[in-house]
């Protein structure tokens, strides 16, 4: 992590650690987040898998998720936000969150981001495996390089979700 750190200053707020459950020993999976906002970050996980990288806007209060909710719907911002996913689907990465189960209220069931509107959350993720690189420093460039492709839908989160800075 600090060599991603000293890749760019706006992951210098980084933090690393192990977590496990009954069934994995902790030292078998270690995780490190790069706090961009509050309730948005880019994430490393390494376990006995390999190596995933991904970005998160998760545990939202409601006021980010009526933020995030007025962007998609913005006719601006929305559209930009659907070819940012799209972007990223191409290079692989999955994009999950929660969910309402039904379209949301205010808005046409048949809104042309409709699925989008429904979330509450929004994770990208995408595993880069356990090829022989990850024992060696270029595993940072690999780490730097998926954050980078990330880097549109972290701007877009933190430009219309975070708010203001505490």
């Amino acid at each position: 992590m600090n060599a991603v750190a000293d890749a760019d200053p706006e992951y210098e707020d980084f933090a690393v650690w192990g977590y496990g459950d009954v069934l994995v020993q902790a030292w078998q999976r270690q995780h490190a987040i790069v706090r961009l906002a509050r309730n948005i970050e880019l994430g490393i996980r390494f376990d006995l898998d390999g190596l995933e990288v991904g970005l998160a806007w998760w545990y939202g209060p409601s006021v980010q998720i009526e933020r995030y909710r007025a962007a998609v719907a913005d006719p601006g911002s929305g559209p930009r936000l659907v070819a940012i996913i799209r972007s990223l689907e191409r290079d692989g990465f999955v994009i999950t969150g929660d969910q309402l189960k039904r379209p949301l209220r205010g808005h046409p069931a048949d809104h042309p981001r409709a699925k989008l509107l429904r979330h509450r959350s929004v994770i990208a993720s995408r595993p880069l495996g356990c090829e022989e690189w990850i024992h060696t420093r270029a595993v940072a460039d690999h780490v730097v390089a998926a954050f980078s492709q990330l880097r549109p839908l972290a701007r877009w989160l933190v430009k219309n979700v975070s708010g203001p800075r505490l």
